[in-house]
């Protein structure tokens, strides 16, 4: 766990996929999986309502020395039998980079913050565990929930090894300046593709409800006002739309986490008509990373015209409801972009 971190709270947040099963004719979808999404409650300080990832703050209990215990089969490698990422070290998002045994800790980041991801996903929707009654996972869900260090004590006496080969590298998006309070995350986005939609239990504190939804379904009920999500959520999720069957998903998914990936601090400025949030590789994104500094903000607005060959990457910001993504770059560490077409809408004049 990073204590020395002056503005930002690291976290970790999973793209949860599975598996629909036989579906009937009048839930036919150009997808075979579901994503899970999570509604914030209205009372949370960050984000209330919106529909997000499973996931959350890492906690120190995620970097314990206690889970070399429980990985001690896989100890002897130095991230726990996880693949190596060929991505140069000098190039990788801090939180992936950061040195956690100059910190106190033993165990890798890569690893806790795979722990991190899972735990929180256990503690909003308590995804079942060897096969426990629906009892016994309120009683873990509860006491993981009060300390999170009983995430260890449950694994051990369950003999639970949790699977973090299972979670692949997927991004790291960072909090913008004065756009959710002043509590600002850097998180690791994973993502894990099960066979199947698994038994899960609501969280009434921290979630007011579940959903399993395919992801243009999840677009679709956006762009209706029907729920709301925030830029990161939307611009994954257009990214999910390149991948209607779950293997073709999961294929690509685990082949391209070994290249790593980008941190990405979305910069917002304005014009007279919209907010755009610019991501990297955006022609007016800043050069310095602005990462510790406000002083991003003060961009000058962009210029309505997009016609010449100037790289673009960024999210348009019309109203609460309406996001497009305008990009023009290629993505680095062969990631995929967004969908960026009205497939996904039954609204003719809406793009994504």
């Amino acid at each position: 766990m990073n204590t020395t971190l002056k503005h930002w709270k690291e976290a970790a947040t999973l793209i949860l996929a599975a598996g629909r099963g036989r579906v009937t004719s009048a839930h036919r979808s150009l997808f075979d999986y579901d994503v899970l999404l999570l509604k914030r409650s209205g009372k949370g300080g960050f984000m209330p309502n919106a529909y997000v990832f499973p996931g959350g703050v890492v906690d120190a209990s995620d970097f314990s020395s206690e889970w070399l215990d429980i990985f001690r089969s896989f100890t002897n490698s130095p991230t726990f039998g996880l693949r190596s990422v060929k991505q140069h070290l000098e190039t990788r998002p801090p939180i992936f980079a950061t040195d956690r045994l100059k910190l106190g800790s033993p165990i890798p980041g890569e690893v806790a913050l795979r722990i991190c991801a899972l735990r929180e996903t256990f503690e909003e929707s308590a995804l079942r565990v060897n096969d426990l009654c629906s009892s016994e996972l309120t009683k873990w869900r509860a006491l993981v929930n009060q300390n999170p260090s009983n995430f260890i004590r449950m694994c051990r006496e369950l003999q639970v090894l949790p699977n973090i080969w299972a979670l692949h590298e997927w991004g790291n998006w960072l909090t913008p300046a004065s756009r959710y309070g002043t509590t600002r995350f850097d998180t690791a986005f994973f993502i894990c593709c099960l066979q199947e939609i698994p038994h899960t239990l609501q969280d009434d504190k921290e979630i007011e409800r579940f959903q399993w939804s395919t992801p243009s379904e999840i677009l679709q009920s956006y762009q209706a006002q029907k729920l709301w999500i925030a830029p990161p959520q939307f611009y994954e999720l257009s990214r999910l739309c390149r991948f209607p069957l779950l293997n073709d998903l999961h294929n690509f998914a685990s082949q391209r986490a070994t290249a790593g990936c980008e941190q990405w601090m979305p910069v917002v400025v304005s014009n007279d008509e919209h907010l755009i949030s610019l991501l990297p590789g955006d022609k007016l994104y800043p050069v310095d990373s602005p990462r510790d500094s406000e002083a991003a903000k003060n961009t000058v607005p962009p210029s309505k015209d997009h016609q010449d060959a100037s790289p673009l990457h960024r999210i348009v910001i019309s109203d609460r409801y309406t996001l497009r993504v305008q990009i023009t770059i290629t993505p680095k560490y062969n990631h995929v972009l967004p969908v960026a077409h009205s497939a996904v809408s039954h609204d003719s004049k809406s793009q994504l």
